[in-house]
């Protein structure tokens, strides 16, 4: 019972390091804004983490249209 818990626990948490990392590459990328993996990455972060991340991408997109989750409820703003 022991080996599966940590098992399970092993896999838990390299997810968790996966998504983190595909999340915070997505915040700091220099492309586009619009990576459909990290807007949905972005859309499951807590408020204060996704509130970052936005902040993150508007320094370096800010004269460009927002991803959807950092946008305005019209989408044509930063929020």
């Amino acid at each position: 019972m022991k080996k599966l818990i940590r098992i399970l626990l092993t896999i838990v948490i390299a997810t968790t390091a996966v998504l983190g990392f595909r999340w915070y590459q997505y915040v700091d990328n220099r492309q586009s804004p619009f990576d459909e993996v990290g807007i949905a990455l972005n859309a499951v972060m807590p408020g204060p983490v996704r509130q970052w991340g936005c902040d993150r991408l508007k320094l370096t997109f800010g004269n460009e249209l927002p991803p959807h989750g950092c946008a305005t409820s019209d989408g044509s703003a930063w929020k």
